[in-house]
């Protein structure tokens, strides 16, 4: 079915006259469907690493043009969009505050919980994670079991190019307060980024917990416990400090329980 799937909106990504065709068009809604049943994901682990279904992102950005603009009511509240929001969520086990929104399109499994927050098409998110006040899921992200995005956490989205990896957030970390992780960084399985981290393609993320510093891009390692740091770059107006992640130290067995995460961070004196 995904192969037949996968050669429909492969043609239809390189002659949008076929958006014209009823085949195409219930290809790509049945790709979005399955997006949202959680029976097709954007990204899907492979081994120790993951592989982005560039076709699944491909028919995402197709649905987009077969949508017409709707205007969705909710008492005093109005929207306008293409997109129609998720729902049933009763039946699905997932419990959302008000004013949560996930568009369909994504999928929220069972054991999620939604504090106010957002979470856009295409995001993937397992059983037991929080997504909290005003933190945002970006299109495309994929968020492990687990997790807790905290208040104001910012996972950034990503359709286009679509051989560009989406966000990955994996198995219970713990992303704290104003983060934001985006331009496709993974955060590895039990990782801590303390408060107002910055994670971008080109943010360095340096260990200094060694005796020798070690550097990594757009990837924290498991069980790593960050914090906001910077380093000296020189510009021809002189040298100034430029903002990094600092690894500081590996979290400890004792801060596996999800309950006591914060001591993850206090183990450092670092701001939850």
């Amino acid at each position: 079915m995904s192969e037949n799937l996968k050669a429909i909106i492969e043609k239809a990504w390189e002659d949008r006259a076929q958006l014209e065709n009823k085949e195409t068009q219930d290809a790509v809604n049945e790709v979005v469907s399955l997006l949202d049943k959680g029976e097709l994901r954007v990204a899907e682990p492979d081994g120790d690493d993951w592989k982005v279904n560039e076709w699944v992102k491909k028919a995402v950005i197709l649905y987009f043009p077969l949508q017409k603009m709707e205007t969705i009511k909710v008492g005093p509240f109005e929207w306008h969009d293409k997109i129609a929001l998720k729902g049933g969520y009763a039946e699905k086990g997932v419990r959302v505050v008000p004013h949560a929104v996930a568009r369909y399109g994504s999928f929220v499994e069972k054991g999620v919980v939604m504090m106010p927050s957002y979470v856009n098409i295409g995001a993937y998110v397992e059983s037991g994670t929080m997504v909290d006040t005003w933190a945002t899921v970006g299109s495309c992200a994929q968020v492990g079991k687990g997790v807790h995005l905290s208040g104001g956490v910012g996972i950034g989205g990503v359709l286009e190019p679509v051989q560009a990896a989406p966000v990955i957030i994996e198995d219970n970390a713990f992303i704290g307060s104003r983060c934001i992780v985006v331009e496709g960084c993974r955060v590895g399985k039990e990782a801590v980024l303390g408060a107002n981290v910055v994670l971008t393609g080109s943010t360095k993320i340096i260990d200094v917990s060694g005796s020798e510093p070690k550097e990594y891009k757009g990837y924290v390692p498991p069980r790593s416990v960050v914090i906001p740091g910077s380093y000296t770059k020189k510009f021809p107006a002189g040298e100034y400090q430029v903002p990094a992640a600092l690894i500081i130290g590996q979290r400890k067995e004792s801060t596996d329980k999800k309950t006591s995460l914060n001591d993850a961070l206090r183990d450092f004196s670092v701001a939850v």
